[in-house]
């Protein structure tokens, strides 16, 4: 296959890594293209927003704070918090055994988006559209089903768009890696191996909804025992306003054995799991739950990223790079520039 260096670069996936990886590339003075299934960016971080008889509502209900322990993110994530998208959540945290209650030594410094937690990536992705240099493109609602090698570059097809006049000269996949195996399988089997060997877990949340303020003195806790694995008061992370939120967690183990049960049979138990930590009873909130296919990965591989350049082919994310946040920013920049070097 030819490729001109001129070609337009498709990266697949407007999470944290999708996003990290296009601005490199952008900065790099290359021409990029964004397409996500989703109508707009985030990935797994997430927040929900919506209206119900107490008025409007938000929760964060993926990531739910990261750290920076890299010298590149930290100055990252300073930008960020520069341009008001992201800020130190100042949590109490409390740790929860099954018999007692301790609190947790939690040295490093904990940021989310503000006012939610999809800030800084809805920032990054219009830094894209018109920052300076060639503007990016991105397509929203684009679901990419198929990779297909032809004479002038790399052609997409998409379920709701059928195969895309463009040819890229590179593709970069920046999503899950169940989701990239079949991306990957017909043309780069050595990286469909590579998605394939992880295996990604599965997640309940439950966005609660309060009345009045809950009584107890955490906004976030670590709960090692039941359903649960956290709970956190989400309206009291900055920038947040409306009715006291809360997000619970279940564990990755009580989520993949009820990962096919329906929302309605799920938030009875988490509802009273949270009860029985001190919270409302279940029949006081108004809650919502969330079902995520593929929350982490435990382990993460420890690759960095995953490029090949005979194909021209790329992945990147938390799952490739030691999971969270951090993780999938540093993996973006780091296959920005495998891609510049080859």
């Amino acid at each position: 296959m030819s490729h001109s260096t001129s070609s337009p670069i498709a990266i697949i996936g407007a999470g944290m890594a999708g996003l990290s990886c296009g601005k490199a590339l952008r900065q790099a003075g290359h021409t990029v293209h964004v397409f996500d299934k989703s109508r707009g960016p985030s990935g797994r971080m997430s927040t929900r927003q919506a209206e119900d008889a107490q008025g409007h509502w938000q929760c964060d209900h993926g990531a739910q704070y990261f750290t920076a322990r890299d010298l590149a993110f930290r100055a990252e994530v300073a930008r960020w918090q520069q341009a008001g998208v992201a800020a130190l959540w100042d949590a109490r945290l409390r740790s929860f055994d099954g018999r007692d209650w301790t609190t947790p030594d939690t040295p490093l410094e904990r940021f989310v988006g503000t006012p939610r937690m999809t800030s800084p990536c809805g920032w990054l992705a219009q830094r894209l559209v018109d920052g300076p240099g060639v503007a990016a493109l991105t397509r929203w609602q684009t679901t990419v089903q198929r990779l297909e090698r032809q004479a002038d570059g790399w052609a997409l097809t998409s379920t709701e768009h059928g195969t895309h006049a463009e040819r890229y000269g590179a593709v970069l996949l920046a999503v899950p890696a169940p989701q990239a195996v079949p991306l990957m399988s017909l043309v780069a089997p050595e990286g469909a191996a590579v998605a394939a060997s992880e295996r990604m877990r599965g997640s309940w949340a439950v966005m609660v909804r309060c009345e009045a303020p809950v009584a107890l003195d955490f906004d976030g806790a670590f709960v090692n025992t039941g359903p649960l694995r956290w709970v956190a008061r989400d309206s009291s992370k900055p920038g947040r306003t409306g009715p006291e939120t809360w997000l619970l967690h279940a564990s990755p183990q009580w989520s993949e054995a009820h990962i096919e049960c329906e929302a309605d049979e799920v938030m009875p138990v988490l509802l009273q799991a949270f009860a029985d930590l001190g919270g409302p009873q279940p029949a006081q909130v108004q809650a919502t739950a969330h079902r995520w296919r593929y929350a982490d990965t435990e382990p993460a591989l420890t690759l960095g990223c995953w490029w090949d350049a005979g194909s021209r082919l790329g992945m990147c994310g938390d799952w490739l790079n030691g999971g969270k946040v951090e993780g999938a920013w540093l993996s973006g920049r780091d296959l920005a520039g495998r891609l510049a070097l080859a």
